[in-house]
């Protein structure tokens, strides 16, 4: 089997080339072959015993989507995108990464499929940012888009062209919206999310952490591995099962901020909370007041994709799977 991991530099992408290795094969298949790209050349899962290629492209130049499916891989996680923060800034910048490369990606293989009959399983990483306030909590399955950001809004179009591509049998996609994935591993990014993370992450080195929100702000979150596994499970799942509705919220954990602090207070003490320096961020609380605080995901969770249940147990992940297992 030969996959193509589109995005592959990013945090999620690198460890689902690193699950891909050590499990060695998807869904009952050997994985022989992996094409991992991104703008910034992605590093070879060590270990892998098959086929590597690495390719630093942009996906929103044209032509560039079809090289990539010239070798005809069997399954595509696209993953690639400008992150929520950055496309609020900078509107050309995510229309053309998020919207116009996608596009471009749907239409070269609509292309190969009908030259070929090329219909590969496409994993598309969409977000819950398609849907703002006003909100219900929980908010149900059915629950219509109404994104209040650029990125939100270019997330809820790719997820209609994905459907309509799918129905259509240029492929068979699905869409996976991710919970704010927490704790990220590595630096802070662009993410408007990115404190989620940074107000535990940072403490739990010692060092710290900046909070531009209050502690009644609720979410929606998952950790990275949870993030994987539901990639995994979305190109592996009999789609009959999934229907015409392509696009998935995934499960979760709604949390406060308030909750999250308790939690590290819990896992890691009095010491690291006294790292966290309060901070007010106007865009961010702006932002952040039209998230969603969290999902039923009865469809999903029905589907067999599974989340974490407390907050505590996504710290001690993050601190067995980046911290070698202890503090």
């Amino acid at each position: 089997m030969h996959i193509l991991i589109i995005g592959a530099a990013g945090m999620v992408g690198r460890k689902l080339a690193a699950r891909l290795t050590r499990d060695g094969t998807l869904g009952g298949e050997p994985v022989d072959a992996m094409t991992l790209v991104d703008v910034v050349e992605p590093e070879a899962p060590g270990g892998f015993g098959g086929r590597v290629a690495l390719e630093t492209v942009d996906l929103s130049v044209p032509g560039t989507a079809e090289t990539l499916i010239a070798g005809r891989p069997d399954v595509i996680f696209h993953l690639a995108a400008i992150v929520s923060g950055e496309a609020e800034l900078d509107f050309d910048k995510g229309y053309s990464i998020n919207l116009d490369g996608t596009r471009m990606l749907f239409d070269a293989i609509r292309k190969a499929n009908g030259e070929d009959g090329y219909r590969p399983r496409l994993v598309f990483t969409s977000s819950i940012a398609v849907v703002g306030a006003p909100l219900p909590f929980p908010i149900p399955d059915d629950f219509h888009s109404t994104p209040l950001t650029s990125y939100g809004t270019q997330k809820a179009i790719c997820e209609l062209l994905l459907s309509d591509y799918s129905r259509k049998g240029f492929f068979d996609g699905i869409g996976i919206r991710l919970p704010t994935v927490c704790i990220r591993p590595g630096k802070p990014n662009k993410a408007a999310s990115g404190f989620f993370s940074n107000i535990l992450r940072e403490p739990l080195v010692g060092e710290e952490a900046v909070l531009p929100v209050s502690e009644d702000v609720r979410h929606w979150h998952a950790s990275p591995r949870s993030a994987v596994g539901f990639l995994l499970h979305g190109a592996t799942i009999d789609l009959e099962a999934v229907g015409a509705r392509r696009n998935l919220s995934m499960p979760g954990l709604s949390a406060t901020v308030g909750e999250q602090i308790e939690a590290l207070r819990r896992v890691a003490g009095e010491k690291a909370v006294r790292l966290i320096r309060r901070e007010p961020d106007e865009m961010i609380m702006r932002i952040c007041a039209g998230w969603a605080p969290g999902f039923e995901a009865k469809r999903a969770s029905a589907l067999g994709f599974v989340a974490e249940s407390s907050f505590d147990e996504i710290i001690r992940i993050h601190i067995e799977d980046e911290l070698g297992g202890s503090l």
